[in-house]
């Protein structure tokens, strides 16, 4: 396949995904494969919660329209107008493991484009978090272009047979992913988090889209806000009443119960917590806050603050603030990534294509 077929067969995949959405899913009849995917993908967007109590409808649709933009035939082309593929061939062709994570819907996706994209072929291990998605998305690219179906596999067993290694987990499982793949060139990810920056003249917009990085995916993604940075003396008040929007989070079962143990817990500890009936607030240094609650610590000087993000930039996925913080990115933003908005800030793309 060339680079231009390869993009084009994301393309239509994403003119696929463009059909489905919470309110509004119309099938178009001039979607490639529709008759043999649309219906099915319809039923498994509902049957995801079944798999994973987590993967709602409404968080399933998010992150098929969040792909379904992204997969645009500009979008591609500005992603990839960065480097060069002349050197990639049948000749430099590897085999990529790519173990993937569970957290969000969808989340291991760009590491399968990458590879794909790049010309290389894709041994995947799936989460027991999300085993359908990927793979029915694989069909239908394999629909669209039969020569991909040797440039995908998925795996349940034993990763064997494999060149280079791309792998997503918690600290604890990247420990074990470093030594297993030590003599594998890799890319490893580990815990992230993001954080918001505020100075208290935000307005009740900006607080209201940062509840959408707050509770989006039930606060479950690393590119989710879990920890606030707020200036000394900093009300709480306005923030309240702009995420109160959210307040809905609270009657899923498995956020509600995330809520209560988590709130228990703090409360037998004498934690002092600021506390909505659907969000806890929880002064800690941390950056990892549990489901249902933000963390949030003082600052009395900006500059001091940037040098400390700085520092810490290992543990941070994003930071969102009103231009306060160098790169920070705007409210209401954080799950809407771009093609070229990498994890852990890795070029994926240069990796695959530089690797031997």
């Amino acid at each position: 396949m060339t680079l231009e077929t390869k993009k084009s067969v994301f393309v239509e995949l994403g003119k696929f995904l463009k059909q489905f959405s919470e309110n509004d899913t119309i099938k178009k009849s001039d979607v490639l494969h529709n008759d043999l995917f649309f219906d099915d993908f319809e039923k498994l967007i509902y049957l995801s919660q079944s798999h994973n109590g987590w993967y709602t409808p409404e968080q399933v649709y998010f992150a098929v329209q969040s792909w379904a933009d992204a997969l645009t035939e500009e979008n591609i082309n500005k992603w990839l107008s960065a480097y060069s593929f002349d050197t990639q061939d049948n000749k430099n062709e590897k085999t990529v493991a790519l173990i993937l994570a569970g957290n969000i819907p969808l989340v291991g996706f760009h590491d399968f484009l990458s590879v794909l994209i790049t010309g290389n072929k894709a041994l995947i291990k799936t989460s027991s978090n999300d085993q359908h998605l990927l793979p029915f998305l694989a069909k239908y690219l394999i629909a669209a272009d039969e020569s991909l179906k040797d440039k995908i596999t998925f795996v349940e067993g034993k990763l064997e047979n494999f060149d280079t290694v791309i792998a997503t987990g918690s600290n604890n499982t990247a420990r074990y992913f470093e030594y297993y793949f030590k003599d594998k060139p890799s890319i490893i990810r580990k815990n992230r988090n993001s954080a918001a920056v505020l100075n208290g003249e935000e307005t009740h917009e900006q607080l209201e889209a940062l509840g959408e990085d707050i509770f989006r995916y039930f606060g479950l993604g690393c590119r989710n806000v879990s920890k606030l940075f707020v200036p000394k003396g900093y009300s709480f008040d306005a923030f309240f009443q702009a995420i109160f929007k959210y307040q809905d989070v609270i009657h899923y079962e498995k956020y509600a119960n995330n809520y209560d143990y988590n709130k228990a817990v703090f409360l037998m500890s004498n934690f002092k917590l600021l506390d909505n009936g659907f969000l806890t607030l929880k002064e800690d240094p941390s950056y990892a806050s549990p489901i249902s609650s933000v963390f949030y610590e003082f600052y009395e000087n900006i500059e001091e603050l940037q040098n400390r993000l700085t520092t810490d930039s290992e543990q941070i996925q994003c930071i969102v603030s009103n231009d306060l913080i160098k790169n920070s990115i705007p409210f209401g933003e954080t799950q809407n990534p771009q093609l070229w908005d990498y994890a852990d800030n890795v070029d994926t793309i240069t990796f695959l294509l530089t690797t031997k």
